[in-house]
């Protein structure tokens, strides 16, 4: 199913992953996170300093917007975890639990982003944790519950239209962050930034299709296509300004 692709190949909008959450309840529903093998030590350690990173950050921006940035918690899993929206499994993928404000990243998933995307690399690793926080900085500013509000009433083409604006937004925000993190660290290496344009090209709603059906359905969009993922991204890395990112007024995405 193309929901469950996007899912697992991007952090899905998190209503979206709850109604995946809950077909998945029936299965093992008390199975605790399955603990992280030792040979993963090097990526947790990277998954934690990324975090860090997207803290310091947030912080420092919403400082200047006279707000307060709430920090996320982050769960790591492989196969299944139990979270504030219920459980979930692989299925899933990486994704923001707005019930309790954690970011879960299935390990598992870097895997597939290098060797079935391929979109190899630590910056392509750091997008996909990047847009998660930039569902979690919609949660905070009230971003994500008025919009969820609006689809309620609309049509289910009307609501795809919708949370392609909300996750194109959240490229965006993850764009912002990293042009901040080159701002303070100046820590980017050359090849970096195409890397996570490569992440963002790989996993859009029409390349998905298109590897599992082999054509596309528009309407069926919840995540924007490759050329749209990566425009939003480099916006938010050229600008680094936060009002520049209201996807749900452009005219042209």
């Amino acid at each position: 199913m193309i929901l469950v692709l996007v899912a697992t190949y991007l952090g899905a909008d998190p209503r979206q992953v709850l109604n995946l959450i809950q077909n998945n309840q029936q299965a093992a529903p008390n199975q605790a996170a399955v603990p992280v093998d030792p040979a993963e030590d090097k990526l947790v350690d990277f998954v934690k300093v990324v975090l860090g990173e997207t803290e310091d950050v947030w912080t420092d921006l919403f400082r200047k917007m006279n707000k307060e940035y709430k920090e996320p918690r982050l769960e790591l899993f492989r196969k299944s975890t139990k979270s504030g929206c219920g459980f979930a499994s692989s299925a899933v993928g990486p994704f923001y639990c707005p019930a309790d404000q954690k970011v879960y990243i299935d390990l598992a998933f870097y895997q597939d982003l290098k060797d079935r995307f391929k979109a190899p690399g630590e910056f392509a690793e750091a997008y996909v944790i990047a847009h998660e926080i930039g569902h979690h900085v919609q949660n905070l500013l009230g971003i994500s519950d008025k919009v969820h509000s609006q689809q309620s009433r609309l049509s289910k083409e009307e609501a795809n239209e919708l949370s392609v604006r909300l996750e194109l937004q959240a490229d965006f925000l993850a764009g912002v962050w990293a042009h901040h993190l080159e701002k303070n660290r100046q820590i980017l290496e050359a090849g970096d930034v195409d890397d996570g344009l490569r992440a963002a090209s790989a996993i859009g709603d029409d390349a998905l299709q298109r590897e599992a059906q082999g054509y596309v359905v528009p309407d069926s969009f919840t995540h924007g296509t490759s050329k749209q993922r990566v425009r939003w991204f480099h916006k938010g890395l050229q600008t680094g300004d936060i009002s520049q990112g209201d996807t749900f007024s452009a005219a042209d995405l």
